[in-house]
């Protein structure tokens, strides 16, 4: 009986041996394996770190004094003072016979330039002088016999006459205009036609200048030209030929709107400068621009047009100390320009404005 009853204990004592030892497996699966057996948790989020930005601080300028300039500007030529379109005037278009001159070449005053081929003319001049010549007897004869003719009459006859004298007078002057001479002595900067040619009244056969008298010659615009004097100081740009400073000498004359004429392109319709000394290199045609100083102001108290504000018809600027305390003052503004603005009451140089 004791041998029966230590066998069932001891099978007892297994069973409970397993049972602990499985129970503490389990325990050190679960303490190594943490909270993997249990839904897994989302990891908290790291938000970085966010650091306000800084404000600005607006600039500060020093009220100072400076030369302001104002000027406008206007491109131009070098350009002979005394030049000239040739052409043939009267009315029509005709052949031209010959032209005798061409680029460069030097011609004295009277020198024949060219002329129109006018033979029909030439031949019905002939034709009008015998016939003229006719009719001239015919009125010597009825002069002496005019107390048999009615006052009335004689009138007449005298007015016809006169008449067919118009006529021939301007046939004759219809073939000397047919020539076409130099009106001084020059050069022939450019030639228009050719031998052959149909050519209209009016239109340049040729262009004559004195290239012994240049000028500096610009158009300003419209609005440029109302801000211009006589007697300014201007600067010249003549590219490879360099800057140079001058005075404006002259305006330009009211411009015709004829588009006929001829001599449109006059240096009487640009404004002319007067150099200190003539450059080398520089040769009629060479292209320039004129910058003329049409208002100049020494030793402006100046601020630069950031500081400059305006508001419901006041204008004012804030003035900063020192110790930064800020105060706004009303100012009077004079000149401006595209970088300064001159305050003609208000500010002292040394003192610091605040930008916008």
């Amino acid at each position: 009986m004791f041998m029966k009853w230590w066998t069932g204990g001891s099978r007892r004592r297994k069973a409970a041996a397993r049972a602990a030892l499985i129970f503490g497996i389990a325990a050190a699966l679960a303490a190594t394996s943490g909270c993997s057996l249990l839904p897994k948790e989302d990891e908290e989020e790291v938000l970085p770190v966010i650091t306000p930005p800084k404000l600005s601080e607006k600039p500060t300028y020093e009220v100072v004094t400076a030369t302001l300039e104002s000027k406008v500007q206007a491109a131009g030529k070098v350009m002979a003072m005394k030049e000239e379109n040739l052409f043939f005037t009267g009315s029509g278009t005709y052949r031209l016979k010959a032209v005798y001159v061409e680029t460069g070449q030097e011609v004295e005053a009277g020198e024949l330039i060219a002329e129109l081929d006018v033979s029909d003319k030439e031949r019905e001049l002939r034709r009008a002088r015998l016939e003229f010549r006719r009719e001239e007897l015919a009125m010597i004869e009825i002069l002496r016999k005019q107390d048999d003719y009615e006052p009335d009459e004689l009138e007449q006859l005298k007015v016809d006459f006169e008449l067919k004298r118009t006529n021939l007078v301007e046939l004759e002057e219809s073939i000397a205009n047919a020539k076409l001479y130099a009106p001084f002595s020059g050069t022939i900067v450019s030639v228009k036609a050719k031998s052959g040619d149909m050519i209209e009244a009016y239109k340049p056969v040729a262009v004559i200048s004195d290239l012994t008298k240049l000028a500096i010659a610009a158009k300003p615009s419209r609005e440029n030209l109302s801000k211009i004097a006589v007697g300014m100081d201007a600067v010249v740009s003549l590219g490879t030929a360099g800057t140079h400073r001058g005075k404006v000498l002259r305006l330009p004359e009211e411009q015709s709107n004829n588009n006929n004429n001829p001599n449109e392109d006059s240096v009487e319709n640009y404004m002319l400068v007067e150099l200190e000394k003539w450059p080398e290199g520089a040769t009629r045609g060479m292209p320039l621009s004129v910058t003329v100083i049409v208002n100049r102001v020494e030793n402006a108290v100046v601020i630069p047009p950031a500081a400059l504000r305006t508001y419901s018809g006041r204008t004012y600027v804030q003035v900063v100390d020192e110790e930064g305390n800020k105060a706004e003052v009303d100012v009077e503004v004079g000149m401006q320009t595209s970088t300064q603005v001159q305050i003609v009451k208000g500010l002292t140089p040394g003192q610091k404005v605040v930008g916008r």
